[in-house]
């Protein structure tokens, strides 16, 4: 492999603080009841419109003015209530050292992504960071390898299914899994994060980490 693409949101960051206050803020606004903030968790990782519908049973409409409520607080303060993983830094600096292409691929929007990354000190590591769309016109996992891969391919000069070829996606939810198979990419799953081990083992995954330190031993010394 060549390629290593990370998740954000329960891989490189515990986002539950900010997550959690956003959405109770949005709920606020819109004068609905608060869920138990245990329940809350499974909003991490997948794109927040299908969540708000599916786990709170919001109309399309409603979930819309929900996730504008949710990007009022998210955009100012919830995106820095999130903490970097310890040693997901040192992990990160030891693969890049050894030569990987690291990047980004998340469902969280792109300029979020990049601040959150820039403010913890993470930026640095990463070749590039992917991240869904403000305008929802990308937002699926699937969907956002692409724009990667597409954007690895254009700065390598090879093609996008040379760039999945030499790639894995690594992630703590199905999602990342599943998305990364749609593009014919193989997934690591990580257990620091928000996902199960039966979880990710029933969304593919091919290997299972249990804490980031073992990135190294997963992905190092690299075979050339």
């Amino acid at each position: 492999m060549n390629y290593l693409f990370f998740d954000l949101d329960g891989t490189l960051t515990d986002p539950f603080e900010g997550i959690a206050n956003s959405i109770e803020y949005a709920l606020g606004r819109m004068g609905k009841p608060l869920p138990e903030r245990a329940f809350l968790r499974r909003f991490i990782g997948p794109p927040l419109i299908p969540s708000f519908r599916d786990f709170l049973g919001m109309t399309e409409a409603e979930a819309e003015a929900a996730l504008g409520y949710y990007r009022e607080y998210f955009s100012t303060r919830g995106l820095f209530e999130n903490e970097p993983y310890p040693g997901i830094a040192e992990a990160l600096g030891a693969l890049k050292r050894a030569g990987y292409v690291t990047a980004v691929a998340t469902s969280k929007p792109e300029p979020f992504s990049v601040r959150i990354l820039e403010h913890f000190g993470l930026a640095g590591y990463f070749d590039e960071i992917c991240g869904a769309s403000l305008d929802q016109s990308r937002v699926s996992k699937a969907d956002v390898i692409r724009a990667l891969t597409g954007r690895l391919a254009e700065r390598d000069g090879i093609s996008q299914g040379e760039v999945c070829r030499e790639a894995v996606m690594i992630g703590d939810r199905r999602h990342d899994a599943e998305g990364a198979a749609l593009c014919g990419i193989p997934a690591v799953g990580v257990l620091w994060g928000y996902g199960s081990e039966e979880e990710l083992r029933a969304a593919g995954c091919q290997a299972i980490l249990s804490a980031p330190d073992a990135l190294r031993s997963a992905f190092l010394p690299r075979k050339i």
